[in-house]
């Protein structure tokens, strides 16, 4: 065997084995007070299924194109997302009123202006200016603001039920249109109008495919496709181990409960962040918006179909309505995002923007 075959061989072991040994982690870990050490060994794990993800999640787009490939990603992330908080819900009981509401509007808030923010900053250092496709962009974020507004705007005001919540009729609405937005949108954004949401050049038109790495053969997708699954498992569940240190942390700092939230959605969404920002040093900005938007997009569209179907069996009460400060938060997220992507054409000062937005948010959710 060559060297570089030898090498090759070593990552491949290495991101199937780091993923197996994270899962190994978080069995034996689950439900468990563990001591220092212990937290220290399942956040090494987290962070090494948190990079066999991305690597993984790049095999399978390599083989599949864009921009299937951010969609899968994108929507794996969401429905392991979405699995860990029905059961931390059925755990909890009316302690967890807002934890649907708080974990879809930080992942909101981190994938519209945290990554968004990095990758435009990126991408504008790499290029001078970033571009992306404004159709496809402006079309997204346009479904994102829609959803957000129906599902954690709209239960503030409504009256049917006293307090920030929906009635069980507006529920349903809510959860039906959040899953016809965003089937619609899937389906533009991979049959009609595919085109919109392929990277671009600095002239505007469509970036032809790398063609200098050769495409993954049928096994060794399917391969990716398991360990990827596997991987965003870990990420999620492990994530959830070392929660309880991180809620100790927090209390023991002076800190919000509510922070502790942001802090395990940060972790959560480390393999999309990563697969953006990479994808943004590529020059190839648009499939890190596809990546972006697409999560905020499948936070909510999976998220509160979800919850609602769940809340058949659950007591407790469902708490999504968002309160004054949060709401002005997204309205800005909104109308900078808009002003963003309208152009097609992105430089430092719009990255910085969104940083920013995105700082406001951490900082508020620190000292609220």
């Amino acid at each position: 065997m060559t060297t570089s075959g030898a090498i090759r061989s070593l990552t491949s072991r290495w991101t199937v084995l780091v993923p197996l040994l994270a899962v190994v982690a978080l069995v034996l870990g689950w439900g468990r007070s563990l001591p220092g050490w212990a937290v220290g060994v399942v956040a090494l794990c987290l962070a090494g299924a948190v990079l066999a993800a991305v690597h993984h999640a790049e095999v399978v787009a390599h083989r599949v194109g864009e921009p299937f490939g951010s969609l899968v990603l994108a929507v794996a992330v969401t429905v392991i997302e979405v699995a860990l908080i029905v059961t931390l819900m059925v755990d909890g009981g009316g302690k967890t009123a807002t934890l649907a509401r708080d974990t879809v509007f930080a992942a909101v808030m981190i994938t519209c202006n945290g990554i968004v923010g990095l990758c435009l900053l990126v991408g504008a250092v790499r290029s001078r200016v970033a571009v992306f496709n404004a159709e496809g962009s402006g079309a997204a974020l346009a479904t994102v603001a829609t959803l957000a507004t129906l599902t954690l705007v709209l239960p503030t005001f409504t009256t049917s039920e006293p307090g920030p919540r929906f009635s069980a009729a507006q529920l349903g609405f809510a959860a039906v249109a959040s899953l016809v937005l965003y089937g619609l949108f899937v389906a533009v954004q991979t049959v009609r109008h595919r085109d919109y949401f392929l990277p671009v050049t600095q002239r505007g038109a469509v970036r032809e495919e790398e063609s200098h790495a050769p495409l993954p053969g049928r096994r060794a997708t399917v391969l990716s496709l398991v360990m990827l699954l596997v991987a965003l498992v870990a990420v999620v569940g492990d994530a959830k181990t070392v929660s309880p240190a991180i809620e100790s942390g927090v209390v023991s700092a002076g800190l919000p409960q509510a922070f502790v939230g942001v802090v395990i959605a940060l972790l959560v969404l480390l393999p999309e962040t990563l697969a953006a920002v990479r994808a943004a040093r590529r020059e190839r900005v648009q499939i890190s918006l596809n990546l972006a938007l697409g999560s905020a997009m499948a936070s909510i569209g999976l998220t509160i179909p979800a919850i609602a179907l769940a809340m058949v069996w659950l007591s407790g009460p469902l708490v999504l309505g968002l309160d004054a400060t949060h709401m002005v938060l997204l309205a800005l997220t909104v109308v900078v995002g808009a002003l963003t992507v309208a152009p097609g054409r992105a430089t430092l000062l719009q990255g910085g923007v969104h940083l920013g937005i995105f700082t406001a948010f951490v900082f508020l959710a620190i000292s609220p």
